[in-house]
Protein backbone atom coordinates (compact mmCIF):
# COMPACT_ATOMS: atom_id res chain seq x y z
CA UNK A 1 0.00 0.00 0.00
CA UNK A 2 1.58 3.40 -0.88
CA UNK A 3 1.12 6.04 1.39
CA UNK A 4 -1.60 8.04 -0.31
CA UNK A 5 -3.81 4.44 -0.45
CA UNK A 6 -2.56 4.22 3.54
CA UNK A 7 -3.72 8.06 4.22
CA UNK A 8 -7.14 7.50 2.54
CA UNK A 9 -8.14 3.69 4.33
CA UNK A 10 -7.27 5.96 7.60
CA UNK A 11 -9.47 8.32 6.87
CA UNK A 12 -12.24 6.51 5.67
CA UNK A 13 -11.94 4.36 8.96
CA UNK A 14 -11.72 7.60 11.39
CA UNK A 15 -15.06 8.72 9.31
CA UNK A 16 -17.15 5.33 9.79
CA UNK A 17 -15.58 5.72 13.49
CA UNK A 18 -17.27 9.26 13.63
CA UNK A 19 -20.28 8.47 12.22
CA UNK A 20 -21.02 5.25 14.30
CA UNK A 21 -20.56 7.83 17.00
CA UNK A 22 -22.91 10.21 16.06
CA UNK A 23 -25.70 8.06 14.34
CA UNK A 24 -28.33 8.88 17.55
CA UNK A 25 -28.51 12.22 17.13
CA UNK A 26 -28.83 11.78 12.74
CA UNK A 27 -32.53 11.28 13.06
CA UNK A 28 -32.58 15.20 15.42
CA UNK A 29 -30.05 16.66 13.12
CA UNK A 30 -31.98 15.80 9.57
CA UNK A 31 -34.99 17.18 11.48
CA UNK A 32 -33.24 20.42 12.81
CA UNK A 33 -31.36 20.70 8.92
CA UNK A 34 -36.00 19.83 7.54
CA UNK A 35 -37.27 22.77 9.74
CA UNK A 36 -33.57 25.19 8.97
CA UNK A 37 -34.79 24.69 4.58
CA UNK A 38 -38.11 23.58 4.68
CA UNK A 39 -36.82 20.96 2.05
CA UNK A 40 -36.37 17.28 2.33
CA UNK A 41 -33.64 16.85 0.16
CA UNK A 42 -32.16 19.91 0.45
CA UNK A 43 -32.32 19.01 4.58
CA UNK A 44 -30.48 15.72 3.68
CA UNK A 45 -28.15 17.67 1.33
CA UNK A 46 -27.66 20.07 4.86
CA UNK A 47 -27.28 16.88 6.68
CA UNK A 48 -24.62 15.37 5.21
CA UNK A 49 -22.42 18.62 5.10
CA UNK A 50 -22.98 19.39 8.92
CA UNK A 51 -21.27 16.27 9.45
CA UNK A 52 -18.68 16.73 6.52
CA UNK A 53 -18.02 20.09 8.73
CA UNK A 54 -18.20 18.70 12.09
CA UNK A 55 -16.10 15.64 11.51
CA UNK A 56 -12.98 18.64 9.91
CA UNK A 57 -13.85 20.49 13.02
CA UNK A 58 -13.44 17.70 15.94
CA UNK A 59 -10.30 17.17 14.66
CA UNK A 60 -8.79 20.69 16.25
CA UNK A 61 -11.24 20.90 19.13
CA UNK A 62 -9.35 20.96 22.55
CA UNK A 63 -11.88 18.61 24.50
CA UNK A 64 -14.94 16.72 23.14
CA UNK A 65 -18.05 18.90 22.96
CA UNK A 66 -19.91 18.75 26.31
CA UNK A 67 -23.42 18.78 24.92
CA UNK A 68 -22.93 17.31 21.41
CA UNK A 69 -26.44 17.66 20.18
CA UNK A 70 -26.11 21.41 20.69
CA UNK A 71 -22.71 20.95 18.93
CA UNK A 72 -24.36 19.73 15.67
CA UNK A 73 -26.67 22.30 15.62
CA UNK A 74 -24.32 24.65 15.73
CA UNK A 75 -22.21 23.20 12.88
CA UNK A 76 -25.87 23.06 11.15
CA UNK A 77 -26.56 26.56 11.80
CA UNK A 78 -23.25 27.80 10.43
CA UNK A 79 -23.41 25.66 7.12
CA UNK A 80 -26.80 26.60 6.59
CA UNK A 81 -26.40 30.49 6.72
CA UNK A 82 -23.12 29.77 4.25
CA UNK A 83 -25.47 28.66 1.83
CA UNK A 84 -28.06 31.56 1.81
CA UNK A 85 -25.70 33.92 1.20
CA UNK A 86 -25.09 33.90 -2.37
CA UNK A 87 -26.77 36.30 -5.14
CA UNK A 88 -30.31 37.92 -4.90
CA UNK A 89 -31.24 36.43 -8.05
CA UNK A 90 -30.06 32.75 -7.10
CA UNK A 91 -33.16 31.39 -5.05
CA UNK A 92 -32.10 30.36 -1.01
CA UNK A 93 -33.56 26.15 -0.47
CA UNK A 94 -37.24 26.15 0.57
CA UNK A 95 -38.58 29.32 -1.53
CA UNK A 96 -40.41 27.31 -3.85
CA UNK A 97 -43.95 27.06 -2.49
CA UNK A 98 -44.56 24.49 -0.05
CA UNK A 99 -47.42 22.28 0.05
CA UNK A 100 -46.84 20.24 2.71
CA UNK A 101 -47.74 20.36 6.52
CA UNK A 102 -45.28 19.89 9.30
CA UNK A 103 -46.08 16.76 11.65
CA UNK A 104 -44.98 18.97 14.60
CA UNK A 105 -47.65 19.76 17.40
CA UNK A 106 -48.83 23.33 18.52
CA UNK A 107 -47.02 26.66 17.21
CA UNK A 108 -44.53 24.64 15.64
CA UNK A 109 -46.79 22.79 13.33
CA UNK A 110 -48.38 26.65 12.45
CA UNK A 111 -45.18 27.93 11.73
CA UNK A 112 -43.61 25.36 10.03
CA UNK A 113 -47.10 25.45 7.49
CA UNK A 114 -46.57 29.47 6.59
CA UNK A 115 -43.15 29.52 5.40
CA UNK A 116 -40.38 29.89 7.75
CA UNK A 117 -38.34 30.56 4.63
CA UNK A 118 -39.66 34.31 4.94
CA UNK A 119 -37.46 35.01 8.26
CA UNK A 120 -34.19 35.63 8.44
CA UNK A 121 -31.63 32.85 9.60
CA UNK A 122 -30.90 33.88 12.82
CA UNK A 123 -35.09 34.28 13.06
CA UNK A 124 -35.53 30.92 11.76
CA UNK A 125 -32.87 28.73 13.51
CA UNK A 126 -33.75 30.57 16.90
CA UNK A 127 -37.53 29.65 16.56
CA UNK A 128 -36.48 26.17 15.80
CA UNK A 129 -34.26 25.26 18.45
CA UNK A 130 -36.65 27.10 20.74
CA UNK A 131 -39.95 25.77 19.84
CA UNK A 132 -38.88 22.31 17.72
CA UNK A 133 -36.45 20.71 20.22
CA UNK A 134 -37.34 22.28 23.65
CA UNK A 135 -33.86 23.96 24.36
CA UNK A 136 -33.67 26.83 26.21
CA UNK A 137 -32.92 30.42 25.84
CA UNK A 138 -29.40 30.27 27.19
CA UNK A 139 -28.75 26.60 25.39
CA UNK A 140 -30.46 28.40 21.96
CA UNK A 141 -27.89 31.65 22.47
CA UNK A 142 -25.50 29.23 23.21
CA UNK A 143 -26.01 26.99 19.89
CA UNK A 144 -26.57 30.12 17.63
CA UNK A 145 -23.20 31.63 19.21
CA UNK A 146 -25.35 34.63 20.26
CA UNK A 147 -26.68 36.60 23.79
CA UNK A 148 -30.04 35.64 25.13
CA UNK A 149 -31.06 39.10 24.40
CA UNK A 150 -30.34 38.79 20.79
CA UNK A 151 -32.53 35.10 20.66
CA UNK A 152 -35.32 37.25 22.65
CA UNK A 153 -35.31 39.79 19.68
CA UNK A 154 -35.36 37.71 17.25
CA UNK A 155 -37.80 34.97 18.50
CA UNK A 156 -40.33 38.08 18.55
CA UNK A 157 -39.55 39.91 15.77
CA UNK A 158 -39.40 35.49 13.62
CA UNK A 159 -43.18 35.40 15.57
CA UNK A 160 -44.35 38.65 14.18
CA UNK A 161 -43.27 37.65 10.52
CA UNK A 162 -45.24 34.24 10.42
CA UNK A 163 -48.44 34.86 9.14
CA UNK A 164 -51.23 31.91 7.16
CA UNK A 165 -50.68 32.29 3.46
CA UNK A 166 -51.97 30.49 0.43
CA UNK A 167 -49.46 28.07 -1.06
CA UNK A 168 -50.16 26.78 -4.70
CA UNK A 169 -48.71 23.71 -6.13
CA UNK A 170 -45.44 23.16 -8.81
CA UNK A 171 -46.48 23.95 -11.77
CA UNK A 172 -45.80 21.03 -14.20
CA UNK A 173 -41.95 21.15 -15.93
CA UNK A 174 -40.81 19.93 -19.53
CA UNK A 175 -38.56 17.23 -19.07
CA UNK A 176 -34.75 18.32 -20.18
CA UNK A 177 -33.77 16.50 -22.75
CA UNK A 178 -30.63 15.04 -21.04
CA UNK A 179 -33.14 13.28 -18.46
CA UNK A 180 -34.95 11.90 -21.16
CA UNK A 181 -32.09 10.28 -22.87
CA UNK A 182 -30.44 9.32 -19.67
CA UNK A 183 -34.10 7.26 -18.66
CA UNK A 184 -33.42 5.51 -22.26
CA UNK A 185 -30.56 4.41 -21.82
CA UNK A 186 -31.19 3.37 -17.99
CA UNK A 187 -33.76 1.38 -19.15
CA UNK A 188 -31.82 -0.45 -21.67
CA UNK A 189 -29.41 -0.85 -19.24
CA UNK A 190 -27.04 0.96 -21.46
CA UNK A 191 -23.49 2.18 -19.34
CA UNK A 192 -21.97 3.89 -22.60
CA UNK A 193 -24.62 5.64 -23.16
CA UNK A 194 -25.11 7.04 -19.28
CA UNK A 195 -21.55 7.62 -19.76
CA UNK A 196 -21.89 9.84 -22.79
CA UNK A 197 -24.64 12.26 -21.19
CA UNK A 198 -21.64 13.40 -18.70
CA UNK A 199 -19.50 16.38 -18.94
CA UNK A 200 -16.15 16.46 -18.51
CA UNK A 201 -16.59 18.31 -15.23
CA UNK A 202 -19.63 16.22 -14.08
CA UNK A 203 -19.87 15.05 -10.86
CA UNK A 204 -21.37 11.83 -9.64
CA UNK A 205 -22.12 10.85 -5.49
CA UNK A 206 -23.96 8.57 -3.80
CA UNK A 207 -25.20 11.20 -1.33
CA UNK A 208 -22.56 10.41 1.78
CA UNK A 209 -21.06 7.44 0.63
CA UNK A 210 -18.63 7.93 -2.73
CA UNK A 211 -17.83 11.27 -4.80
CA UNK A 212 -16.33 10.94 -8.15
CA UNK A 213 -15.49 13.33 -11.20
CA UNK A 214 -15.88 12.89 -14.47
CA UNK A 215 -17.01 9.91 -17.38
CA UNK A 216 -14.04 7.45 -17.03
CA UNK A 217 -14.50 7.53 -13.45
CA UNK A 218 -18.32 7.51 -13.41
CA UNK A 219 -18.26 4.69 -15.70
CA UNK A 220 -15.85 2.57 -13.64
CA UNK A 221 -17.48 3.13 -10.13
CA UNK A 222 -21.06 4.55 -9.48
CA UNK A 223 -22.94 4.08 -12.73
CA UNK A 224 -22.69 0.62 -12.67
CA UNK A 225 -24.45 0.88 -9.25
CA UNK A 226 -27.37 2.58 -10.33
CA UNK A 227 -27.65 0.03 -13.31
CA UNK A 228 -26.68 -3.00 -11.51
CA UNK A 229 -27.42 -2.51 -7.52
CA UNK A 230 -30.56 -4.29 -7.60
CA UNK A 231 -28.60 -7.18 -8.09
CA UNK A 232 -26.18 -7.23 -5.43
CA UNK A 233 -28.79 -5.87 -2.79
CA UNK A 234 -31.10 -9.29 -3.59
CA UNK A 235 -28.12 -11.22 -3.50
CA UNK A 236 -27.98 -12.40 0.33
CA UNK A 237 -24.57 -13.71 -0.23
CA UNK A 238 -23.11 -11.00 -1.55
CA UNK A 239 -20.43 -9.27 0.95
CA UNK A 240 -21.91 -5.62 1.57
CA UNK A 241 -22.75 -3.60 4.35
CA UNK A 242 -26.94 -3.22 4.36
CA UNK A 243 -28.07 -5.14 6.93
CA UNK A 244 -29.93 -8.59 5.86
CA UNK A 245 -33.31 -7.91 7.13
CA UNK A 246 -33.38 -4.64 5.31
CA UNK A 247 -32.91 -6.65 2.48
CA UNK A 248 -34.21 -9.95 2.08
CA UNK A 249 -37.60 -9.57 0.46
CA UNK A 250 -35.46 -7.63 -2.68
CA UNK A 251 -36.05 -9.64 -5.94
CA UNK A 252 -32.93 -8.91 -8.45
CA UNK A 253 -35.64 -7.75 -11.09
CA UNK A 254 -34.75 -5.05 -12.91
CA UNK A 255 -36.62 -1.32 -11.61
CA UNK A 256 -38.77 0.40 -12.77
CA UNK A 257 -37.71 4.32 -13.35
CA UNK A 258 -40.15 7.12 -12.45
CA UNK A 259 -39.60 11.04 -13.03
CA UNK A 260 -41.46 13.11 -10.92
CA UNK A 261 -41.44 17.05 -10.62
CA UNK A 262 -41.56 17.53 -7.13
CA UNK A 263 -40.91 21.31 -5.24
CA UNK A 264 -38.34 22.42 -7.04
CA UNK A 265 -36.81 19.32 -9.21
CA UNK A 266 -36.80 16.64 -11.25
CA UNK A 267 -36.34 13.46 -8.49
CA UNK A 268 -36.11 10.01 -10.39
CA UNK A 269 -37.53 7.10 -8.43
CA UNK A 270 -35.96 4.06 -8.71
CA UNK A 271 -38.91 1.22 -7.86
CA UNK A 272 -37.04 -2.17 -6.70
CA UNK A 273 -39.04 -5.09 -6.75
CA UNK A 274 -39.68 -7.33 -3.69
CA UNK A 275 -41.87 -9.84 -2.81
CA UNK A 276 -44.39 -7.83 -1.44
CA UNK A 277 -44.08 -5.54 -4.38
CA UNK A 278 -42.77 -2.57 -5.27
CA UNK A 279 -41.14 0.22 -3.31
CA UNK A 280 -39.05 3.13 -4.13
CA UNK A 281 -35.38 2.38 -2.60
CA UNK A 282 -33.26 5.23 -4.35
CA UNK A 283 -34.14 8.68 -5.54
CA UNK A 284 -31.56 10.60 -8.26
CA UNK A 285 -31.52 14.56 -8.65
CA UNK A 286 -29.78 16.20 -11.37
CA UNK A 287 -27.89 19.10 -12.60
CA UNK A 288 -28.52 19.67 -16.32
CA UNK A 289 -26.24 22.07 -19.05
CA UNK A 290 -27.94 22.03 -22.22
CA UNK A 291 -27.98 18.34 -23.19
CA UNK A 292 -25.52 16.79 -20.91
CA UNK A 293 -25.53 16.02 -17.10
CA UNK A 294 -23.25 18.35 -15.07
CA UNK A 295 -24.01 16.35 -11.92
CA UNK A 296 -25.83 13.27 -10.65
CA UNK A 297 -26.84 12.65 -6.86
CA UNK A 298 -28.01 9.22 -5.85
CA UNK A 299 -29.76 9.26 -2.33
CA UNK A 300 -29.27 5.62 -1.21
CA UNK A 301 -28.10 5.66 2.04
CA UNK A 302 -30.85 8.07 3.25
CA UNK A 303 -33.83 6.78 5.50
CA UNK A 304 -34.76 9.93 6.96
CA UNK A 305 -35.06 11.53 3.13
CA UNK A 306 -37.23 8.52 2.66
CA UNK A 307 -39.84 8.44 5.26
CA UNK A 308 -40.60 12.21 4.48
CA UNK A 309 -40.41 12.02 0.66
CA UNK A 310 -42.95 8.74 1.40
CA UNK A 311 -45.32 10.86 2.63
CA UNK A 312 -45.17 13.99 0.30
CA UNK A 313 -45.25 11.65 -3.35
CA UNK A 314 -47.53 8.60 -1.24
CA UNK A 315 -45.22 6.28 -2.69
CA UNK A 316 -43.91 3.09 -0.53
CA UNK A 317 -40.16 3.63 0.27
CA UNK A 318 -37.98 0.98 1.64
CA UNK A 319 -34.83 1.87 4.13
CA UNK A 320 -31.31 1.00 3.01
CA UNK A 321 -30.07 2.30 6.35
CA UNK A 322 -27.49 4.28 6.74
CA UNK A 323 -24.29 2.24 6.67
CA UNK A 324 -22.32 1.28 3.77
CA UNK A 325 -19.48 0.39 5.51
CA UNK A 326 -18.73 -2.60 7.89
CA UNK A 327 -19.15 -1.06 11.24
CA UNK A 328 -16.69 -1.15 14.22
CA UNK A 329 -14.09 -1.22 11.70
CA UNK A 330 -14.26 -5.09 10.22
CA UNK A 331 -14.20 -4.15 6.71
CA UNK A 332 -14.61 -0.78 4.89
CA UNK A 333 -15.78 -1.94 1.41
CA UNK A 334 -18.64 0.50 -0.54
CA UNK A 335 -21.17 -1.64 -1.97
CA UNK A 336 -19.96 0.01 -5.30
CA UNK A 337 -17.51 -2.20 -5.47
CA UNK A 338 -19.27 -5.68 -5.65
CA UNK A 339 -21.40 -4.17 -8.31
CA UNK A 340 -18.70 -2.85 -10.32
CA UNK A 341 -17.53 -6.67 -10.13
CA UNK A 342 -20.62 -7.88 -11.29
CA UNK A 343 -20.68 -4.93 -14.52
CA UNK A 344 -17.32 -6.27 -15.67
CA UNK A 345 -18.70 -10.14 -15.13
CA UNK A 346 -21.13 -8.96 -17.30
CA UNK A 347 -19.76 -7.20 -19.74
CA UNK A 348 -17.17 -9.91 -20.33
CA UNK A 349 -19.90 -12.63 -20.42
CA UNK A 350 -21.58 -10.56 -23.16
CA UNK A 351 -17.52 -10.02 -25.41
CA UNK A 352 -17.48 -14.03 -25.23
Amino acid sequence: MNPSESFVAAAQQSWHRFLESFEPLRPELYRYCRFLTRSALDAEDLSQETLTRAFAASARLAAPPANPRAWLFRVATNAWIDQTRRPANDPLPGDEADATRATEPGELHEAAAQLLVRLSPQERAAIVLKEAFGLSLEETANTLDTSVGAIKAALHRGRGKLAVEHVANAAARPVPKALEVFCDAFRAGDLARLTSLLLDHAVVEVVGATTVHGPDEASRTVLPGLLLGHRVLADMNAPIAIPVELRRDALPDTPRIELRWHRDRWLLLTWYVHTFGEAVRAVTTFGCEGDKIARIDNYFFSPDLFAELSAELGVPVRSNGRCWWWPSGARHECPVDEVVAAAEAERQGRSS
